[in-house]
């Protein structure tokens, strides 16, 4: 017995109905594995560079390293000062350098033409320090009232008179037996203490350039012993930041870091910056500028150290709290040569008549 033409037709529809749903089916799955996959990540290319040492915290964080890899890059980069970059490290192993300052990066120009150079951060120097410290310095004149701005021509008149701590009038609190003194790195050697170098010079020339022999000579009495009666002087201001993380106020009660080294410490996941730590701004001062300078392969780096730049700071000094606010500086290289900074204290000839000419 027949089924009617009606069912048969019912169930001809259905069963194309159900054809289509498993048409349907399939290609959302064909889809979803193979049109809707993820693309494969790009291929990792390994880039080399050696690195300011401040900037050691940036390339290392996750985050950073995160977006390189997004772009099928990864950076491996050595810390070194800055001007050690421009003068001693050997380059040939690097795809660029990346030093802490205008004047490095323009002497990697002269000795290795790029077609470009990149300068993606800037940062104004400061004095990482402690709350006894700022209020010792208030008393003495050093910092108003208030303020987070160090007068450096007051500092160096507390500093080249050989001025201790414990001479301070009612200090209390830090009563050492140690030279009223900036912590810096080697001026031959770190791009902070050739800033620091062109800060104080033109400070003690009057507020210019030391630009001739005659202000050479004039600075000096009041210029070297800023370096020479350090003693020893780390090569790198990472060095010298984590010197102050960890020696304290003893060890170092003001160390000359970059503002932005100090920020860093203070937003990082677990901060070791001490409870009583202050930032303070020198004025006038210097903004340094990190420039990128791509290596051609193969390139070599220089055994000859030129003298620091003298760089000219800014206006001078403003009583108004707060950072200094931006302005285009003039710079004046030097030609003189310089040897490395020995590491031995003893070895910094306190005969030395120019503190930037012979380090």
């Amino acid at each position: 017995m027949t089924a009617p033409a009606g069912r048969r037709s019912g169930r001809r529809v259905l069963s194309w109905l159900l054809a289509l749903v498993l048409l349907g089916v399939i290609g959302f799955v064909v889809l979803r594995d193979v049109g809707g996959r993820d693309p494969d990540p790009p291929a990792v290319t390994v880039v080399t560079g050696v690195i300011g040492s401040e900037k050691l915290a940036f390339f290392a964080d996750e985050r950073v390293r995160a977006v390189f890899a997004a772009h099928g890059l990864e950076i491996r980069a050595d810390p070194a000062g800055s001007r050690q970059i421009a003068t001693t490290v050997p380059l040939d192993r690097y795809d660029f350098a990346f030093p802490s300052s205008s004047p490095a990066a323009d002497k990697l120009l002269a000795q290795h033409p790029a077609a470009r150079t990149y300068a993606p951060f800037s940062s104004p120097m400061a004095v990482a320090t402690f709350t006894p410290i700022v209020d010792l310095l208030t008393q003495a004149g050093v910092v108003a009232p208030g303020s987070t701005t160090l007068d450096v021509r007051r500092y160096l008149e507390l500093a080249t008179s050989g001025t201790r701590w414990d001479q301070l009038p009612g200090n209390t609190a830090f009563p050492a037996r140690k030279d009223v003194l900036l912590s810096t790195t080697a001026p031959c050697q770190s791009n902070s203490a050739a800033m620091y170098l062109g800060i104080a010079s033109y400070v003690a020339n009057a507020d210019g350039v030391v630009a001739d022999q005659a202000a050479v000579a004039q600075v000096t009495p009041s210029v070297q012993p800023l370096f020479r009666d350090q003693g020893y002087l780390p090569s790198t201001t990472e060095v010298l930041f984590e010197d102050y993380l960890s020696g304290g106020m003893g060890r170092v009660p003001m160390a000359l870091v970059y503002e932005a080294q100090y920020l860093a410490e203070a937003l990082s996941p677990d901060p070791l910056l001490p409870a009583d730590g202050q930032l303070l701004y020198p004025s006038p001062t210097i903004f340094s500028r990190h420039t990128l300078v791509p290596l051609p392969p193969g390139a070599t780096g220089s055994a000859s150290c030129s003298r620091p730049t003298l760089s000219s700071p800014r206006s001078p000094p403003s009583t108004a709290s707060g950072p200094p606010t931006p302005a285009p500086s003039r710079r004046r290289s030097g030609t003189a040569a310089c040897r490395n900074q020995p590491r031995s204290s003893t070895s910094w000839n306190r005969r030395r008549s120019t503190p930037w000419r012979e380090c």
